[in-house]
């Protein structure tokens, strides 16, 4: 769990993962130098299954997050950003879901809370491949869970924005395949004023990841592009619940 200056909302989504059912786990907390209470929060926090790291510098989400990759000791990877929130059921159906099926990366369907009150259910498709992710946004970072004694060692590119969606490409392209689970297991909260200028960063971020990270040719990132816009349109303008 990378956190900056989230005194607000991460008492919520510390409780979200030790509330779980499945209870043989360890939370990571990756400080990113914050300038608020999140510190003062999260020790009051008495779990021993709670580490908190806090970064000498801000570094951006991607160094937080391969951080606690690196300080890990479990079998399984799964990430929450620390103002969101999981189901309680969350890791135990998504665990199990994966030790029946062999699985070595699943994601999960998930809810977008959004500002105006109403919630909308993005579903998880059965299965995606890279050629299928690179036009998609469908893969939510807080419903990923990784087994690394199948897929081994992965880290995200230190990049400021799309890193999540970077590191499934990188694990796809070897030829690993992502199972969705159709349950709605977790909660995205959107926040009111982040709405506007994010869209058209996202945009510009993705078209850069696919012509930096993923050397596409302009045609091919057109062609990807276009599909990335239209399944995120998609997605925000259904599913209403």
């Amino acid at each position: 769990m990378p956190s900056y200056n989230s005194a607000k909302t991460i008492e919520r989504a510390v409780q979200s993962v030790l509330l779980q059912t499945y209870q043989d786990l360890e939370l990571i907390i990756i400080d990113d130098y914050s300038s608020d209470e999140t510190l003062r929060i999260v020790e009051k926090i008495k779990d021993n299954r709670v580490r908190l790291i806090r970064l000498s510098q801000n570094s951006g989400v991607a160094v937080a997050r391969n951080t606690g990759i690196k300080a890990a000791t479990g079998r399984y990877i799964a990430f929450l950003d620390s103002d969101d929130s999981w189901h309680p059921e969350k890791l135990a159906r998504q665990q199990a879901f994966m030790a029946t099926n062999n699985i070595g990366f699943s994601f999960t369907a998930y809810y977008r809370n959004e500002p105006n009150g109403k919630r909308r259910f993005v579903p998880a498709p059965v299965e995606m491949t890279y050629k299928k992710l690179l036009r998609n946004t469908i893969i939510g970072c807080l419903t990923v869970m990784v087994d690394r004694t199948i897929v081994g060692h992965f880290t995200m590119p230190n990049i400021r924005t799309r890193q999540d969606t970077a590191t499934w490409l990188a694990i796809l392209k070897k030829g690993t395949h992502a199972y969705g689970l159709n349950e709605g297991l977790a909660f995205y909260q959107v926040e009111a004023n982040t709405l506007s200028g994010n869209k058209v960063k996202m945009m510009q971020q993705t078209w850069k990841m696919y012509r930096e990270q993923e050397k596409l040719t302009y045609v091919h990132t057109l062609y990807n592009f276009i599909g990335y816009a239209y399944q995120a349109i998609k997605k925000r303008i259904s599913g209403y619940v």
